[in-house]
């Protein structure tokens, strides 16, 4: 089952197992199950503290990882291969005894939670965003003997899936009621079980030198900058890692050649870590206003303030805001061809825009689907030449350009899509089971009507200095009006933003 360099890798990690481990394995004859107890005997003879054995488990075939004599409640239903074959050795480590790397006021929330809490994800082992959630609820398992945690694999329980209407992941079911979709962080997971700091919390800190708002490439910048010359530093993130977090792969990163979105993501914690960063994470803002200091309030009803203020929000995916779009949201309606896409296996899907995120989704989908329609507003597409080359070449592929979407149809999924034909008029309709919507960003911005000036885009405007209307309050990254939406360019533009407002406070001095 394991190649030669996943082994001599998977020896090392194997090494660190404090105790003995436990896998009761449910499989019947498919080939599924075949692979699965091939894994499990295989890892057993490359570990003395490992230990297979049979028992019949809620889904076949599936396996959980124990300690001798005490059940964690932690299930793989399918072979967690792929990218959740991380997860597989992290809950390895934890249930032998090896403390997860989660901060001690998280462990401390999910050691005092009351109540039993059984949840189920669906994955798919191509999902770069499901092995957070995977790992996270993994962990609370190994802290809480009430929580327990199953990850099942949408194409090894394909029927088990669509009877759920599950087309997309990652899916979270908390005691057999849908419970999130979507990349999920430990943090965020107890935060909707009702934890979290209370704004008192909040209301109590001190001034600071430097806010920023955002956790994405430009605010960690931002926030690392003004550490380093000495400032009290607050960050204020909805995500820390902002949209990097549901970014697959970053391959022009310069010096970096190829890197996942989580993991950079989590690397722009880590490096924020190294310095004396307030981070308040799992926080929206709402308003901002300058009077002596600068205020921002938070969703919370607390209220912060700072000397200078730093936005780095970000954006999200745009939506195209036709009727079905939000009905459908999960339903065949997607934004993660990464993620979604073994869903959609030998089906028909369309995506609308014809941008460079449009065409590569296109590619990749046409290698699992039985056909894929671009939609493209404008008279031409607009992604790079040799994506364009790429999308020509495959068989199973039709782009239709002067198409202006209408609507999405279905019943409880998506069933078609509508346009109009911009140059004759007319109306067609594609029958299809999935639509994937890549059209570009929308700022973060909505929360800041009435205060800092902003373009018809919603993009806040900025000078040469980050500088924004309002004295004090700087800008940096995608939700400013910079020509060029690119990571490189927003962690610049965060330490360009943080070095002027260093030296506006030195002038205010």
């Amino acid at each position: 089952m394991l190649d030669k360099d996943i082994k001599a890798q998977l020896s090392q990690y194997l090494e660190l197992l404090q105790g003995d481990v436990v896998l009761k394995v449910s499989a019947g004859s498919d080939k599924v199950s075949r692979d699965m107890v091939a894994l499990l005997d295989e890892l057993a003879t490359m570990s003395s503290k490992i230990k297979v054995e049979k028992k019949e488990l809620k889904r076949t075939p599936s396996f959980s990882v124990n300690r001798p004599g005490e059940d964690t409640g932690i299930t793989f239903a399918g072979i967690p291969l792929g990218h959740e074959f991380t997860s597989f050795v992290l809950a390895l480590l934890q249930v032998s005894g090896r403390k997860p790397k989660v901060d001690d006021n998280l462990i401390e929330q999910v050691t005092n939670l009351e109540g039993e809490y059984h949840f189920e994800t669906y994955v798919s082992l191509s999902c770069t965003k499901c092995p957070d959630v995977v790992q996270a609820l993994n962990v609370m398992s190994v802290l809480n003997p009430n929580v327990t945690h199953t990850m099942i694999d949408g194409a090894a329980f394909k029927e088990e899936a669509e009877s759920k209407n599950i087309m997309a992941v990652p899916t979270i079911y908390l005691n057999g009621e849908p419970f999130g979709n979507g990349r999920m962080t430990l943090e965020e997971i107890l935060a909707q079980l009702g934890g979290g700091p209370d704004a008192s919390e909040f209301d109590a800190k001190d001034p600071f030198d430097i806010l920023v708002v955002g956790g994405g490439p430009a605010g960690a910048s931002a926030a690392i900058y003004a550490a380093r010359k000495g400032l009290r530093t607050g960050v204020l993130a909805e995500r820390v890692g902002g949209q990097v977090n549901d970014t697959a792969a970053i391959e022009n990163f310069i010096s970096v050649k190829r890197i996942e979105g989580p993991q950079f993501a989590a690397n722009l914690e880590e490096h924020m870590k190294e310095y004396d960063i307030d981070i308040m994470n799992m926080q929206r803002a709402t308003r901002l206003k300058k009077n002596d200091l600068i205020e921002v309030e938070l969703e919370n009803g607390a209220t912060l303030k700072s000397k200078a203020v730093i936005l780095a929000t970000g954006a999200r995916w745009r939506n195209v805001g036709v009727p079905g779009e939000q009905e459908f949201k999960n339903k065949g309606v997607a934004y993660c061809p990464h993620c979604d896409g073994p869903l959609f296996e030998g089906k028909r899907v369309a995506v609308i825009g014809g941008g460079n995120s449009g065409i590569e989704a296109a590619i990749d989908l046409a290698g699992i689907t039985e056909h894929v329609t671009v939609l493209e507003f404008a008279s031409e597409l607009k992604a790079d030449s040799v994506l364009q080359d790429k999308l020509n070449s495959l068989p199973n592929v039709k782009v239709i350009t002067n198409a202006q979407t209408t609507e999405i149809t279905g019943t409880d999924n998506v069933n078609g899509i509508s346009y109009l034909d911009r140059e004759t008029e007319e109306e067609h309709h594609i029958e299809l089971e999935g639509v994937f919507v890549q059209i570009g960003l929308l700022p973060n911005t909505d929360w800041l009507e009435g205060s800092v000036e902003r373009n018809k885009f919603g993009e806040i405007i900025i000078n040469e200095h980050g500088e924004t209307s309002i004295p004090g309050v700087f800008a940096a990254g995608d939700c400013t009006n910079v020509t060029n939406k690119q990571i490189i360019i927003s962690m610049g533009a965060g330490a360009n933003a943080s070095l002027n407002a260093f030296n506006y406070l030195v002038r205010e001095k």
